[in-house]
């Protein structure tokens, strides 16, 4: 299985959008054993949002749909309804 995910970062107020087949693995590399990229400069992240995929081309097509300006307008709108969102 494959899972498209979104961390949230409160402190910046910033969102990530990615897909691994290992969301443990990979949100403990994004939150400590990175050492550059986007992400390491926006630490702490919490997981806000995933969804799972039996494909590995399924998930790499849902990222890059979350990816576009829709996309990530329904993240914002997601997260805000949730009330993860400092205000």
């Amino acid at each position: 299985m494959y899972k498209v995910y979104v961390l949230y970062s409160k402190e910046f107020n910033k969102i990530y959008i990615g897909y691994t087949s290992d969301l443990e693995d990979r949100f403990l590399s994004h939150n400590e054993k990175a050492t550059k990229g986007f992400t390491v400069k926006y630490r702490p992240w919490e997981i806000a949002f995933f969804e799972e995929f039996e494909t590995k081309p399924n998930a790499m097509k849902r990222e890059k749909e979350l990816k576009t300006s829709r996309g990530r307008t329904f993240v914002w709108d997601y997260l805000k309804s949730k009330g993860l969102i400092r205000q």
